[in-house]
């Protein structure tokens, strides 16, 4: 039969990549060029400061300077994965690769990639609200939506100047509001928006800031994360919480959130080695987190419809 670490690795590769180019978030992982991973939960993410200008003397020359940069270890917080069987008499060795490959890609598209945007922008804007710099207690109408989004961009680059690009993540209501307004959705144009080895079409603001539209159950500020075995949480993926707010929109530089995901050493067991049960046995496992610098987190903003 075909070699089933072979499969795992080309399942596992396919996989990773697909994260990327389907979820949301995905433009988040660009900046995990940054970091340095050597496998398991651990990565290192860079952390730079540096002095700013003194004045020059002509008797002793430049002021003397600092840069410190280092690297902080992070462990993956999110450590979650599934075991699936299929049973031996519902497939057999030539169509095995077809069977596993929809079953793992319809898991990914409809249980991981929802997942893993939920946590990314929760964990934004929870940061957000813990450093204050999030607004709350806005519900988006047509008459002000506009004013209060200029508002918040404003807000951003009072601190980082105009020239940073942003991405502005938005609630998909939020975004059909404005495209159903012949005044408002002449403000914005399709631009071009590389995530991962793709090029995707979406709006954006001016031609500058591109909107990321995304779904509410995934634009929250708090979610339940479900274990997998405690009584009620069976069924494992996630749920806002009791406490849970909805994010109208998140504004942050491009090159602030640090988002890594990796899918561990994939294991596939045929039939005569899965113990359990007369099936197929695939195991997979993702690790994922997100961070933003202390620096960094002061340039980004989130909008809350609910009082905070």
């Amino acid at each position: 039969m075909a070699n089933t670490v072979e499969y795992a690795q080309i399942f596992q590769t396919e996989l990773d990549k697909a994260a990327v180019e389907q979820s949301t978030s995905g433009w988040m992982e660009v900046n995990d060029k940054l970091i340095k991973y050597a496998g398991g939960s651990d990565v290192k993410i860079p952390d730079l400061d540096m002095d700013g200008l003194g004045d020059y003397d002509r008797k002793d020359g430049f002021a003397d300077g600092d840069v410190d940069f280092k690297y902080q270890t992070k462990t993956m917080t999110q450590d979650r994965g599934r075991l699936f069987t299929i049973d031996e008499n519902d497939v057999n060795e030539t169509n095995f690769v077809l069977t596993a490959s929809t079953i793992m890609g319809q898991f990914q598209r409809e249980k991981v990639i929802p997942e893993i945007d939920a946590y990314r922008y929760s964990s934004i804007s929870s940061q957000c609200i813990a450093k204050s710099k999030a607004s709350g207690g806005y519900t988006p109408d047509e008459a002000t939506v506009l004013q209060r989004l200029y508002y918040d961009i404003a807000s951003v680059q009072d601190i980082i100047g105009d020239e940073t690009p942003l991405v502005i993540t938005i609630s998909t209501m939020i975004s059909a509001m404005i495209a159903m307004s012949e005044k408002l959705s002449k403000k914005f144009d399709v631009t071009d928006f590389k995530q991962g080895d793709i090029n995707l079409k979406v709006k954006s603001l001016d031609g500058r800031f591109p909107l990321i539209t995304v779904g509410s159950g995934r634009l929250k500020t708090e979610y339940l994360f479900r274990d997998g075995r405690t009584t009620g949480q069976e069924a494992g993926g996630f749920a806002p919480t009791a406490n849970a707010k909805d994010v109208n929109w998140l504004i942050t530089p491009r090159t602030a959130p640090i988002a890594v995901s990796r899918t561990d050493k994939m294991r596939i067991f045929d039939p005569d080695t899965y113990q359990k049960k007369r099936a197929w046995a695939m195991d997979y496992r993702k690790y994922h987190d997100l961070w933003i610098t202390n620096k960094k987190i002061e340039q980004c903003f989130a909008n809350v419809k609910q009082e905070l």
